[in-house]
């Protein structure tokens, strides 16, 4: 069982968390995401199957849930409950517990990226975030966070003004130092799981590609993010995504010095998420409003 360095989950006003919430909190906070995340990796390596099957799907027949899925959650939700037994859990699988009473939210997605893990390809991970404030992704207040890359072994991890790290190391991504126009950026993206979605977002990549380096669609946004804050891709930006998808993987990018964003706002949305340096990432925007991105 994971142990919390935090202590005790005290009670914190909900509207009031992300203001009271000290650093030594925060860090404490990210310790505990790490450990959950790289505890539920763990199981993810080491039980799966040589035959993965699909136990259920969601949005289309193309949007899957694996049993793994479920199991991983079911650990999350039970190594917090023993940890921060007062703290909320929104997750992908069973949406919202409401019994929080401290003003902190965990916010998991037991396996970011299935269909990788449906195929057996690399590039599926565990994402594990706590908010402060209702949860509402509109006005929450991501606290800290840690995403383990399952395949890969690393895990990224960040907590609100402490900067990102990547297995322990500070992140200095290239983009940060090069600032690179769009021309010389390695993009990451997604596409969404309806077929009209699907559609509209190859009519958008079509006037995105000619003005990026090149395009890369790896098929896990938290990985994504996380690859943008370490320098791996220079933007990443996706319709679509659930505030599991990115709540921790965003965290890493900003404290990268990244900005994350969305279309004609500040917050990302399921409209769409960018991010990169803000240079890059403001001329990605204006483009994406200019080719109607955000539409269905």
């Amino acid at each position: 069982m994971v142990t919390s360095p935090a202590g005790p989950a005290a009670p914190l006003p909900p509207e009031d968390a992300a203001a009271v919430l000290p650093p030594e909190a925060r860090r404490d906070l990210r310790r505990l995401a790490e450990r959950l995340a790289q505890t539920a990796g763990d199981l993810v390596r080491g039980a799966r199957p040589a035959r993965v099957e699909v136990a259920a799907t969601k949005s289309t027949p193309t949007d899957v849930v694996t049993r793994m899925d479920r199991d991983v959650e079911d650990l999350l939700r039970r190594e917090l409950a023993a940890a921060r037994p007062g703290d909320a859990v929104l997750g992908e699988e069973g949406g919202l517990d409401e019994r929080g009473r401290t003003g902190l939210t965990w916010v998991v997605d037991p396996v970011d990226g299935t269909v990788n893990y449906l195929y057996g390809l690399p590039g599926y991970a565990v994402s594990v975030a706590v908010v402060s404030g209702p949860p509402d992704p509109a006005t929450w207040v991501v606290e800290a966070g840690a995403v383990h890359d399952v395949v890969g072994g690393r895990t990224w991890s960040a907590h609100r003004g402490g900067g990102a790290t990547c297995d322990g190391v500070p992140l200095d991504p290239a983009w940060a130092r090069d600032d690179p126009d769009l021309a010389r950026c390695l993009t990451g993206t997604g596409f969404g799981y309806d077929a009209a979605r699907r559609r509209h977002q190859a009519e958008v990549l079509v006037g995105v590609l000619p003005v990026v380096r090149d395009i890369r669609r790896l098929g896990a946004a938290a990985v994504d993010l996380c690859r943008v804050a370490s320098g791996e891709l220079d933007l990443y930006f996706e319709r679509g995504l659930q505030p599991w998808d990115h709540a921790a993987g965003g965290l890493v990018a900003v404290e990268a010095g990244a900005v994350v964003r969305g279309l004609g706002a500040d917050r990302p949305t399921d409209r769409m998420v960018v991010a990169g340096s803000p240079r890059a990432a403001g001329e990605l925007a204006t483009l994406l409003e200019r080719l109607d991105a955000g539409r269905d």
